[in-house]
C-alpha cells in the first residue's frame, strides 16, 4: 500500500492537484496524508516572540485549519467513497520544507503530489516558491500538477535525461509503478549537448537495457538546450506525464531554467514526476 502526501493551502490550485492524485491512483489501495502547513512568516515578530505555542495566536490558526482540513477530507471521502482510499489529516506550524520532510520521514511517504502555482518571479512563474523548495530540499519522489490541469489517462510517459548524468536505478521504482499501473507507453528522450563521450554512450546503453521490458521508443536530440528540447518534444508528441530523473541542483540550475537567457523557456503544461539522484 502506497503512502501519498498531499500538501494543501486550501487554494483551488492545491485542490486541483489533490483531485489529480485521486484519479491517478483510482482503483488502488492508497493512504493519503493531507497536510496543511502554516507559515510563521504570516505573523509579526512581536506576536511570535511574545506568544507561547499554546497561545491563542497559534490555537486560533490551528483550530481554523483543522476544521478546514477535516471538511476537505470529509468531502474527499464522500466524492471517492467507492475507492479504497484512507485519509489522514496533518497540521504543522513550521518552515514549509521542514514540515514536509518531517511528514515524509514519519509517515514513510512514497510520493508527494502538489500544484505548481505559487509566488511570482522568473523561477516561481514555472513552479511556485514552495514547489521549488521541496525539489531542492526534500528527497522524495514528487509529481507537480500545473494549475488547472485535469487528469487524463496516462497513455504516454516521457523520460528525459542528459547522458552526462548517471541514473540511480535503485530510485526508479516510482516510474516503474506508473507504467505498470496505467499500462503506459514509455518514451525516452536523450538530449546531448555536443560533449557526449564514450562513457556517456555506455550510460545510455545501460538505460536502454534497464527499461527493455517496457519496449520503449528511444529518441536523441543534439545541440539544443535541454529545456527547449523537452518543450519541443512535448508539442510534437502526445505526452501525459514527463519524468525527470536528475540531481537536485542540476535540475534547478539547468534542466528546467537553462541558460540565463532562457530561464522561463520551459513551463510544462503537463504534470511532471521528479526523481532525485
Amino acid at each position: 500500500m502506497k503512502n501519498i502526501l498531499l500538501p494543501t493551502d486550501f487554494s483551488q490550485n492545491a485542490l486541483n492537484a489533490i483531485f489529480y492524485a485521486m484519479e491517478f491512483f483510482a482503483n488502488l489501495e492508497i493512504n493519503f496524508f493531507v497536510i496543511n502547513i502554516q507559515k510563521t512568516s504570516g505573523y509579526t515578530t512581536s506576536e511570535l516572540f511574545t506568544s507561547p505555542s499554546s497561545s491563542t495566536v497559534y490555537k486560533g490558526v490551528l483550530n481554523d485549519n483543522k476544521l478546514a482540513i477535516e471538511e476537505l477530507i470529509d468531502s474527499l471521502k464522500s466524492k471517492y467513497d467507492s475507492e479504497r482510499f484512507t485519509f489522514k489529516a496533518l497540521l504543522d506550524f513550521d518552515v514549509f520544507t521542514d514540515a514536509i520532510q518531517q511528514a515524509v520521514v514519519s509517515n514513510k511517504i512514497d510520493l508527494i503530489v502538489m500544484g505548481t502555482n505559487g509566488a511570482t518571479g522568473a523561477k516561481e512563474v514555472i513552479f511556485g516558491s514552495n514547489t521549488l523548495k521541496v525539489i531542492r530540499q526534500v528527497d522524495c519522489p514528487l509529481i507537480t500538477v500545473p494549475e488547472g490541469y485535469k487528469f487524463q489517462k496516462i497513455k504516454s510517459v516521457l523520460l528525459s535525461f542528459s547522458p552526462q548524468y548517471k541514473f540511480e536505478f535503485s530510485k526508479i521504482e516510482p516510474l516503474n509503478d506508473v507504467i505498470s499501473i496505467h499500462k503506459s507507453k514509455l518514451l525516452i528522450l536523450e538530449v546531448r549537448d555536443g560533449t557526449t563521450t564514450f562513457k556517456d554512450v555506455k550510460n545510455q546503453k545501460s538505460i536502454e537495457n534497464r527499461f527493455v521490458e517496457f519496449n520503449p521508443a528511444y529518441y536523441v536530440l543534439e545541440d539544443i538546450p535541454i529545456a527547449m528540447a523537452i518543450s519541443a518534444f512535448e508539442q510534437l508528441n502526445p505526452i501525459d506525464l514527463n519524468v525527470l530523473f536528475v540531481a537536485k541542483e542540476y535540475f534547478v540550475s539547468r534542466f528546467i531554467f537553462g541558460s540565463d537567457t532562457s530561464k522561463i523557456s520551459y513551463a510544462s503544461k503537463i504534470p511532471m514526476m521528479i526523481l532525485h539522484q
